[in-house]
């Protein structure tokens, strides 16, 4: 692994007032973003329909905002545009959302071709924006930062800014307690992991869900009881679609197609967007290690490295990294696109 720079070469992240939910207390600091916190903990996820723009149909969950700008969310791995319903709510005074089920995830349906890989997804979600031909600030976490990321460096004026929580950089650390299960990585193997995929389908979902926010979280106990309950009912009805497993297997194959070269770095040195990295400081997947390389990959960003957060810190976290996105997005004049 290449040694990271030192976090100190990077602008700071400066913050404006706290950004709260509706109805929330105002308290300052540490007692605002806590205030801000529980009063999203509880709400439900925001309404969601298909939308098809570009020849693309995806499953959008639609948060109401009062600024002149859209935001729109991408999503990891093993998850769907629910990750999202905090941070939307808590920007959504800056911001429209548009939280994106990625084709053959959450709600949406495979596209024609079918192409679960990254790019395939890139290339889906790139139609879908440009078929809306309005600018947005784009949020991508874990796999969701690497197709964000492929976005913005190819269609910069498709981008406002870019904010990435923990995306999926390469980490060849061959360490099985990055899986929220060991017999994953056998799983993957061809033949040999037969009995492997066998006993994980068998396993009951509300087990397999708690592993997955065991090892994503840093502290399982700050994501609300409503949360897990939502993890699951998504895992039961994923179980019943018969393109589930291949959208699964495919974004991973694809995945680490991508980590066996440099194209990843390659393509955030592109970058010609405002640009901010998220990373929980104790994230068990994708380690910390490779902030500091990120930050410094995409030309000018600003690091903000979380305490008390894991692999979803927009989950974990949302008030604070609100904070930081609409900072960076105080910065972007109004309308602007890297193109225009």
């Amino acid at each position: 692994m290449v040694a990271a720079p030192s976090m100190s070469v990077h602008p700071p992240v400066t913050v404006p007032a706290p950004v709260t939910a509706p109805g929330a207390a105002t308290s300052p600091g540490a007692a605002g973003a806590a205030d801000a916190e529980r009063a999203v903990a509880e709400r439900p996820p925001w309404p969601g329909r298909a939308v098809t723009s570009g020849g693309v149909t995806l499953h959008v969950r639609e948060t109401p905002g009062s600024g002149d700008a859209d935001a729109v969310y991408v999503h990891g791995l093993a998850g769907s545009a629910t990750n999202w319903t905090d941070l939307a709510g808590l920007l959504a005074p800056r911001a429209a959302g548009l939280s994106v089920d990625l084709p053959g995830f959450g709600l949406s349906e495979p596209t024609a071709v079918a192409d679960f890989g990254p790019d395939g997804m890139a290339d889906a979600l790139l139609c879908w924006l440009a078929g809306r031909d309005r600018p947005v600030h784009l949020v991508g976490n874990s796999l969701g930062g690497v197709i964000a990321t492929t976005v913005a460096a190819r269609r910069p004026e498709l981008v406002r800014s870019l904010t990435l929580v923990s995306p999926a950089v390469p980490d060849r650390r061959p360490d099985p307690r990055r899986l929220s299960d060991p017999r994953m990585a056998l799983a993957m193997v061809p033949l040999l992991g037969r009995g492997a995929r066998r006993a994980l389908a068998e396993e009951p979902l509300r087990a397999r869900a708690e592993r997955i926010v065991k090892v994503c979280f840093a502290d399982p106990e700050r994501g609300s009881a409503r949360r897990l309950e939502e993890l699951i009912s998504e895992h039961e009805h994923r179980a019943t679609l018969p393109w589930a497993g291949a959208a699964t297997d495919g974004a991973t194959r694809g995945l680490l197609g991508l980590w066996a070269g440099r194209e990843i770095w390659r393509r955030m040195a592109r970058v010609r967007v405002p640009s901010l990295v998220v990373w929980g400081e104790q994230d068990r997947i994708v380690s910390p290690r490779l902030a500091a390389r990120t930050a410094a990959t995409l030309p000018g960003a600003r690091l903000l490295v979380l305490p008390r957060a894991g692999h979803v810190a927009q989950i974990e976290r949302p008030a604070a990294v609100a904070d930081a996105v609409a900072a960076l997005w105080d910065t972007v004049p109004v309308g602007a696109g890297a193109g225009r």
